[in-house]
């Protein structure tokens, strides 16, 4: 579907990102910190079954065209539900529901299943960056409004990006993430250092039970991954959603983990957990494995798996030899995935994330701006709160 704009512009409508050539996206989706919006990432969602119309995603992705040239983009989706989001608007859709709105379809800017902050418009180099967002929002809106669709909303946005959707309307909702930090580390002993005394034990004696479980940890990255390990980390991924049962969250195919190695393992890093007596080459198999993506200085946790319960290798799988890497590869933030539990008591501060959401419904808009002051001054609290629990070393931090 293709709209006119101003004389220079038009702005289309599309179902699949492959009709949109990968160059001319990734010449806006490259030069950003995140890897989630890059061209290839997105299409395998598609392409490999995770994010579809039949999974309740139904790509709808926004584009502006100068004739042939794309200058603007933003990957959206058509929701018939909020799983896969991790911002948990179920309140919001039963408020809608009590007050005769049709909450659902709604229309979603973020990466399916991705909860890691960077979320933005795509914008040209050079272009009008005021300009094109008023466009989009303006076609959003037109969109929205011939097709009845209750609400936009973006989730995880890029922190620089925030304000200048708030200028355009967008009410922003406040959560938090656990991210870590390098604090000017150059090796493990020195995040070591953060911790008291007791916190120090606990982690050296979590990577200590590791080891005397006869296991070694070895990070592949890029091209170094050999095939098999694709395929390997998916049935990781699957047993562990499995164990969690209806709550496992498991989104994303086998297709989507095989089709990695041809087209992104230059952004991956596998964790793999191997018997220390095995023989290193293709056919040593490993017992459990995280999967983390890269970018510039930055590093995300995705997801992990053990076919066997083995004490404390998810903690060395998942944080501390992630760490490790982190702090030789000169990795600033590693953002290691959803949930907090565990990680706030190994160096990861809990740490502000925005949405932005815009209702068309008149008394839904109303609730939203009447309320989101208060719930916003509650979740910085309970931010404060966690963080004052840290066991750091408060005479060096």
């Amino acid at each position: 579907m293709v709209e006119q704009l101003k004389p220079q512009y038009s702005v289309a409508w599309t179902n699949k990102i492959a009709e949109i050539p990968q160059s001319a996206w990734d010449a806006l989706a490259l030069p950003l910190a995140t890897p989630f919006l890059e061209w290839e990432w997105l299409n395998n969602l598609e392409t490999s079954g995770s994010a579809t119309a039949r999974a309740g995603w139904l790509p709808n992705h926004l584009t502006i065209w100068r004739d042939r040239t794309l200058v603007a983009a933003a990957p959206m989706y058509l929701k018939g539900h909020s799983q896969g989001e991790f911002v948990f608007d179920h309140q919001w859709a039963d408020l809608a529901q009590r007050i005769g709105v049709e909450y659902y379809p709604k229309l979603l800017g973020m990466t399916p299943f991705t909860p890691a902050e960077g979320y933005r418009f795509l914008v040209a180099p050079g272009e009008d960056e005021d300009e094109m967002t008023a466009l989009m929002v303006s076609a959003i809106d037109h969109f929205c409004d011939r097709h009845n669709i209750s609400g936009c909303h973006f989730l995880y946005v890029d922190p620089a990006w925030r304000p200048t959707l708030e200028r355009h309307g967008f009410t922003t909702w406040l959560h938090h993430s656990y991210v870590w930090q390098n604090l000017g580390f150059a090796t493990f002993d020195d995040y070591l250092g953060v911790f008291n005394a007791n916190q120090r034990r606990n982690i050296k004696r979590e990577r200590k039970a590791v080891a005397n479980a006869g296991l070694e940890l070895v990070t592949h990255t890029g091209d170094e991954i050999h095939k098999s390990l694709f395929p390997q980390m998916y049935h990781f991924y699957a047993d562990t959603c499995d164990k969690f049962g209806w709550w496992g969250s498991k989104y994303l195919t086998k297709k989507f983990f095989e089709q990695l190695h041809a087209h992104y393992r230059h952004r991956v890093l596998f964790v793999a957990a191997y018997h220390a007596g095995d023989k290193a080459g293709d056919k040593r198999q490993p017992m459990g494995m995280s999967f983390c993506l890269t970018k510039g200085d930055r590093l995300y946790g995705r997801y992990w798996g053990s076919f066997q319960e083995i004490d404390c290798l998810h903690f060395e799988a998942c944080y501390y030899k992630p760490i490790e890497w982190a702090i030789a590869n000169g990795i600033q933030t590693f953002d290691p995935g959803a949930g907090g539990r565990h990680k706030k008591r190994r160096g990861f501060p809990a740490t502000v994330n925005h949405s932005l959401h815009r209702f068309y419904h008149r008394r839904l808009a109303q609730i939203l701006t009447s309320y989101i002051r208060e719930v916003n001054e509650l979740e910085r609290q309970e931010i404060e709160v966690i963080n004052a629990e840290l066991p750091y070393n408060r005479r060096d931090t």
